[in-house]
């Protein structure tokens, strides 16, 4: 057996936890209002936290979405809102703002991450350094301590993407894959989100089928 597991504090650990050496994958896709994380604003953010069944697949646990209302000065460029179709004006609009955004997403990965007593997140994203570098530009701005998601760790639905299928635009990807896309509905947070979720859960079960992860050989045998 694996000397890791011969530590008795293993044992309370999820499937999940062990598979990706206590990190939580948790899928983050923003809608900006450019592509500068210090100067541009976040508009939407959503958050997919992956799970894993009893077979060793990875699925798609509860998804969080939030329109964000932009810091106080950000830039927000007109290609950009051209580009997403957000108005940031739209008196329909139920956003909030950006501190208050994060708290709630970070009470929930939390809550996660206890669940399946993992350590941190690390978050997962189509071209994730985008999302992860506007993340902890935010964390930043608003003076967050406790920020859930490793700090510099992310994985690349993207780079997996050309690995896997030879391709790395996200709906490409998924089409290859199986997976339906609509292209109408993309370019919101929550879609891209899911999407991107179901396109790394397709990727790593896929990888597991072809033998490069044995659920059974990596989990503590208590017998």
């Amino acid at each position: 057996m694996d000397e890791a597991f011969l530590n008795p504090e293993t044992f309370d650990k999820s499937p999940l936890a062990l598979r990706f050496r206590g990190f939580l994958p948790v899928v983050v896709d923003m809608e900006t209002g450019g592509f500068n994380s210090e100067t541009d604003g976040i508009l939407e953010i959503a958050a997919t936290i992956i799970d894993m069944d009893e077979d060793g697949n990875l699925i798609l646990g509860p998804t969080y979405d939030y329109q964000v209302e932009p810091f106080q000065g950000a830039n927000l460029e007109r290609s950009a809102l051209e580009f997403t179709g957000i108005d940031p004006d739209d008196p329909n609009r139920q956003a909030e703002e950006e501190e208050e955004v994060l708290k709630q997403l970070f009470n929930h990965v939390r809550h996660a991450i206890k669940e399946h007593g993992c350590s941190r997140a690390v978050l997962v994203g189509h071209n994730a350094h985008f999302d992860h570098g506007f993340l902890r530009a935010a964390v930043e701005r608003q003076g967050i301590k406790r920020d859930p998601f490793h700090p510099f760790s992310c994985f690349d639905t993207a780079t997996l993407s050309g690995l896997t299928l030879g391709h790395t635009v996200l709906a490409k990807s998924c089409k290859l894959a199986g997976i339906e896309f609509s292209n109408s509905q993309a370019h919101s947070a929550k879609y891209d989100t899911i999407k991107t979720a179901e396109l790394f859960c397709w990727i790593v079960n896929r990888w597991k089928d072809l033998g490069g992860w044995d659920s059974e050989r990596h989990l503590p045998n208590l017998d």
